[in-house]
C-alpha cells in the first residue's frame, strides 16, 4: 500500500462555456509517494517514470547523488519500491568518464532488467551518452563525440525488440555549422551508433529536445521546438533509410494559434494520428494539445489559459500518455488553481479535466516530465520542485 493518502476536494467550476473546449475538476486520491532531499537521494526530476511487473518505479533525477565530477553533483538513476523505499541505482559523475545530468525522457526498462537511457552531459567527449544499467548496478556507456554523431541527447531512447535503440541529440550532427542541429540516431546492441539524419535548420526542424516513437514499417516520428517553415517547430518524421519529411511546421496560423515550441515527443494511434504538446502558441499563447494526422493536418485539440489565470494550466513541457478510450493524460509546468502546475486528462471530445493541481508545498510543484499509466488506471509521476525540501517529488493519482 503506497504511503501518504491525500483525498482532496476540487473547485467546481460551474457551467463556464467555451466555444470549443469545456473545463471540469473531478476528485482524485492523490498520493505523495516521494520526497527528493537535493542529497546522495537525488533532486530536481526532469523525467518521468518507468514501472516493472513488480510495481517497482524507477526515474532519473537531475541533480543530486554522490558523483562528485560536477557541480550540484550529477543526478541519479533510482528505484521506488511499493513500498515507497528509496534506492540509488547509480550517481552519474563517480568517473570523469561517466555520463552527466540526465535530461527529459524516461528510462527505457527491458525484459530481464536493464535499464537504459542518455544524459545530456559528460562522457569521454563531454558530449553526453547513452548508458546501460544493468541489474547489479554495472553500468555500460556509449559516448558521443559532439561531432557528426552528434551530442547533447536531452531525449530518451526508444527499444526495439531486436535490440536497437533510437533517439536524438540536440545538438551537433552535420547540419547547421559550427555547432550542429542535432540528429536522429540508431544504436546497436553491441553500441555502435548510426545518424539516420542530421537537422539542418530552417526550413527543416532543428534541436530536438525529446525521444521518438516508431511505427510498424520503422518509420520515427517526433518533434523540434525549433526551425520549420516559420521558426517555431515541427513534427517530422524520418524513414528507415533516414529520409526526413516534415509533416507540420507550426506557426503556419496567425498568432501561431495552433501552437509554438513543441519540447516534447509524440504519442501515435493505431490509425497513425499523432499527439503532442506544445509550449507556447494557442489561443492563449499558453500551450496547446494537438493532433497531426497521417496526412500532416493539425487540429489544436485544447489551448491552455483557457481559464481566468490558467486554472486549466499552462506551458506544458512534457508529452502526453493515451489510453485505448482515446483519453489523453498530461501535465503542465504552470497554471491550476496555485499557479504550480497541473495534471490533466483530455477525452476525445475536447472537454479537459483538472485532475490535480499542485501547491508547490509538500505535494510537490512544477512538473516537468509527462506521466506513466498502469493497467488500473492509475497516474504516476514526478515534480520538478516543491516537497518538503523543494527539490521535488515523486506521485501517485488515483482515479
Amino acid at each position: 500500500m503506497r504511503n501518504i493518502q491525500v483525498r482532496f476536494n476540487t473547485l467546481i467550476l460551474g457551467t463556464l462555456a467555451f466555444t470549443l473546449f469545456a473545463l471540469t475538476a473531478q476528485a482524485q486520491t492523490f498520493s505523495l509517494l516521494y520526497t527528493f532531499t537535493g542529497q546522495a537521494d537525488g533532486g530536481h526530476p526532469f523525467a518521468g517514470l518507468v514501472e516493472d511487473g513488480a510495481g517497482n518505479l524507477y526515474g532519473t533525477t537531475g541533480e543530486g547523488g554522490s558523483g562528485t565530477f560536477c557541480d550540484s553533483n550529477c543526478g541519479t538513476v533510482f528505484k521506488l519500491d511499493t513500498s515507497d523505499n528509496e534506492t540509488v541505482l547509480h550517481s552519474f559523475g563517480e568517473a570523469s568518464t561517466d555520463g552527466e545530468y540526465p535530461k527529459y525522457d524516461s528510462l527505457v526498462l527491458d525484459g530481464v532488467g536493464n535499464l537504459y537511457g542518455t544524459t545530456g552531459y559528460g562522457g569521454i567527449y563531454s558530449s553526453g551518452t547513452i548508458f546501460r544499467l544493468s541489474p547489479t548496478g554495472k553500468e555500460t556507456v556509449v559516448p558521443f563525440n559532439g561531432e557528426a554523431n552528434g551530442g547533447f541527447p536531452y531525449g530518451g531512447l526508444i527499444a526495439t525488440a531486436a535490440e536497437t535503440a533510437y533517439g536524438t541529440t540536440t545538438l551537433r550532427g552535420s547540419g547547421c555549422a559550427p555547432y550542429g542541429c542535432g540528429t536522429v540516431f540508431e544504436v546497436n546492441s553491441t553500441g555502435n551508433e548510426t545518424v539516420l539524419y542530421s537537422f539542418t535548420g530552417t526550413p527543416d526542424g532543428e534541436y530536438p529536445y525529446a525521444g521518438l516513437v516508431r511505427d510498424a514499417s520503422g518509420n520515427l516520428y517526433g518533434t523540434t521546438p525549433y526551425g520549420g517553415a516559420f521558426g517555431a517547430g515541427t513534427v517530422f518524421q524520418v524513414s528507415a533509410a533516414g529520409k526526413e519529411t516534415i509533416l507540420y511546421s507550426f506557426c503556419s496560423q496567425s498568432g501561431c494559434t495552433d501552437g509554438q515550441t513543441p519540447y516534447a515527443g509524440l504519442v501515435r494511434d493505431t490509425s497513425g494520428n499523432l499527439y503532442g504538446t506544445t509550449l507556447n502558441g494557442g489561443t492563449s499563447g499558453a500551450g496547446t494539445v494537438f493532433q497531426v494526422s497521417a496526412a500532416g493536418q493539425e487540429t489544436v485539440l485544447h489551448s491552455f489559459c483557457s481559464l481566468n489565470d490558467c486554472a486549466d494550466g499552462q506551458l506544458p513541457y512534457a508529452g502526453l500518455v493515451r489510453d485505448s478510450a482515446g483519453n489523453l493524460y498530461g501535465t503542465t509546468y504552470q497554471g491550476g488553481t496555485d499557479l504550480h502546475g497541473t495534471v490533466f486528462e483530455l477525452d476525445p471530445t475536447g472537454k479537459l479535466t483538472v485532475l490535480y493541481s499542485f501547491t508547490g508545498g509538500a505535494d510537490g510543484g512544477n512538473p516537468w516530465a509527462g506521466l506513466l499509466r498502469d493497467s488500473d488506471g492509475n497516474l504516476y509521476g514526478t515534480t520538478y520542485y516543491g516537497g518538503a525540501d523543494g527539490f521535488g517529488t515523486v506521485f501517485k493519482i488515483a482515479p
